[in-house]
């Protein structure tokens, strides 16, 4: 199981991503805007500098919905590996099956 630390700093980036999604899509329309010389593009770049880290969603991770797991998701389920496995088992995942060979 995953500390409560991880998972706390995961919502936080996710509240981030939200707050900050419609400022960041503007700043980059700018930087990608042809138009606009390269003196005003170093200024659309200082202020995409100033927005928190946090507030791009590249930097969140994908987690188990159970047990914060970062490693071993599957994005179907958003669970981990582990946890996949015992719901498999108790027939909770629909439409899945054990596979013997």
């Amino acid at each position: 199981m995953a500390s409560n630390r991880m998972q706390r700093r995961e919502d936080k980036r996710t509240k981030l991503v939200k707050k900050y999604i419609s400022k960041r899509q503007e700043l980059k329309k700018q930087l990608n805007d042809p138009s606009l010389d390269l003196e005003q593009k170093y200024k659309v770049l200082a202020e995409f500098e100033k927005l928190p880290r946090d507030s791009a969603s590249v930097r969140q991770t994908r987690r188990c919905s159970i047990t914060g797991r970062s490693h071993g998701v599957y994005r179907k389920f958003g669970l981990g590996r582990n946890e996949l496995r015992r719901t498999v088992m108790r027939g909770e995942a629909p439409g899945t099956v054990k596979s013997s060979w």
